[in-house]
């Protein structure tokens, strides 16, 4: 069977949330978009939710994702981050949600695993290997932006996999 998928790869952040969307078949994986939503540090944090919220909005009216990806919070060095991170990706939840996606997450481990093979890697390796994989000519930039194309790239090579079992396991409890 010879699906396509669109994913929209999400790394969120209160004052950057980058984003990358990738198109997988069973016989390729290619770059559509990738950058960041940025907003300004003067901005009430309801009003940089808003602008993150639209911002979501728009991308997936213009690239139509079938599938989403975001990347789990795991740590902040300080409460504050923590909380204005989590705000933040609850804003992407819910765009993701309203636009009728499915929503995956994934923690920075499976998504480093799934990537490189190795759950330590570093963030010049996880570079690397986006861009290798993509078969772009550079690492895509800011960071952020190949963050998020790693969380597309994990989900679209996960999911059909995990699918499958799940898939498996459903016909498996119908048989008993």
């Amino acid at each position: 069977m010879h699906r396509t998928m669109v994913v929209l790869g999400i790394d969120p952040g209160i004052a950057i949330t980058g984003y990358g969307i990738v198109r997988f078949d069973d016989q390729s994986l290619e770059s559509v978009a990738f950058g960041t939503i940025t907003t300004a540090a003067g901005l009430s944090l309801p009003a940089r939710l808003e602008r993150l919220h639209g911002e979501l909005e728009a991308l997936i009216r213009v690239h139509h994702p079938t599938q989403s990806a975001v990347e789990e919070l795991f740590f902040a060095k300080n409460a504050r981050t923590a909380l204005s991170v989590a705000h933040a990706r609850g804003v992407v939840l819910l765009a993701l949600m309203h636009a009728g996606l499915s929503i995956h997450e994934y923690t920075p481990l499976q998504v480093k695993q799934a990537i490189t093979g190795y759950g330590r890697a570093t963030k010049e390796q996880m570079q690397q290997m986006v861009r290798l994989l993509l078969g772009l000519p550079s690492i895509p930039q800011p960071d952020d932006a190949a963050d998020a194309l790693a969380v597309a790239i994990c989900h679209a090579h996960s999911y059909p996999l995990a699918s499958r079992i799940s898939g498996e396991s459903q016909i498996s409890r119908r048989a008993l």
